[in-house]
């Protein structure tokens, strides 16, 4: 409202009102007119409405994720383990299961050390363990010995409400890590273990990729390097492709038994720090990757 005698419906009547309403203390009620356009602003027609909407239907069915879009690093990733030669393996198998002819009847993988997949029997006391946690009605049956039980009882007692599938503490379930201490402490001839300084994580290769993550920084020539033996297990070159840092090779003595040779890790250092930062060295020799026979 313009005030009194200025109404924005130009009518003389509604103007009379306004100015009483003022008068009295009250708010004026003005009718409600059509609001004119703004200086630039366009009135669309309902078919141009709606080939707007199909406009925006068309642009939010496009893809988000792609390979074009893709973080690179986890592209530049390569893990043999899983590569192209065991993927062909797998076609191999499932052709000899649907009785097409080869000169061989079975496929033996050798890429990774399978032990259960090549017909080793687990430890019967572990599966105990396991199947007693996850069903612990199981714990009053005769079939399982005490000593798996007992055990059980322990886990499950470590366990928020007694049961194996509440959250645990981030380190891990606390009795178990007191076990891993005073194994570690029997391991190293009595040197003290501290259950806090203790982290479980669910594999090697979670606990790798965890580590990486918290020593990987920086960027350009600062970026972090990681030192790590040539043959190595392709965990390792696969975790730093995808953390963006850098993979500085180092070679082990075939001649000697795949031994680490100091000098070689002094070689390999020492021309690393012209190209990023090395600050990981990762040994895993002997016995991983290449194995070990003397």
């Amino acid at each position: 409202c313009k005030g009194p005698g200025v109404c924005r419906s130009g009518r003389k009547d509604m103007a009379l009102r306004c100015a009483a309403s003022l008068a009295a203390g009250r708010q004026p009620r003005c009718p409600r007119l059509p609001r004119p356009a703004r200086e630039g602003t366009v009135r669309w027609s309902s078919a141009a409405k709606a080939s707007a909407v199909k406009i925006n239907e068309k642009a939010s069915r496009e893809k988000i994720l792609t390979l074009e879009s893709m973080n690179p690093q986890v592209k530049a990733v390569e893990y043999a383990v899983r590569g192209p030669i065991v993927l062909k393996a797998g076609e191999i198998e499932k052709e000899l299961r649907k009785g097409i002819k080869k000169p061989f009847t079975e496929v033996i993988k050798a890429n990774i050390g399978d032990a259960h997949a090549m017909g080793q029997r687990p430890i019967t006391f572990l599966r105990q363990v396991v199947a007693l946690c996850t069903y612990p009605n199981l714990l009053d049956s005769p079939s399982f010995p005490e000593d798996a039980k007992n055990r059980a009882r322990r886990i499950l007692q470590g366990c928020g409400g007694n049961s194996l599938g509440s959250y645990s503490a981030s380190q891990g379930i606390n009795c178990i890590r007191e076990d891993v201490a005073s194994y570690i402490e029997r391991r190293d001839g009595g040197v003290p273990a501290d259950p806090d300084n203790i982290y479980l994580t669910t594999g090697a290769s979670d606990g790798i990729a965890t580590i990486l993550k918290i020593l990987v920084s920086g960027g350009g020539k600062s970026r972090t390097g990681v030192m790590i033996p040539i043959p190595q297990y392709p965990l390792y070159s696969a975790a730093i492709s995808e953390l963006d840092a850098i993979q500085v090779n180092y070679y082990l003595d075939e001649e000697n038994c795949w031994a680490l040779d100091v000098n070689e890790l002094r070689r390999s250092l020492n021309e690393a720090k012209a190209y990023c930062n090395p600050k990981v060295l990762c040994i895993i020799n002997p016995g991983n990757p290449t194995g070990l026979l003397q």
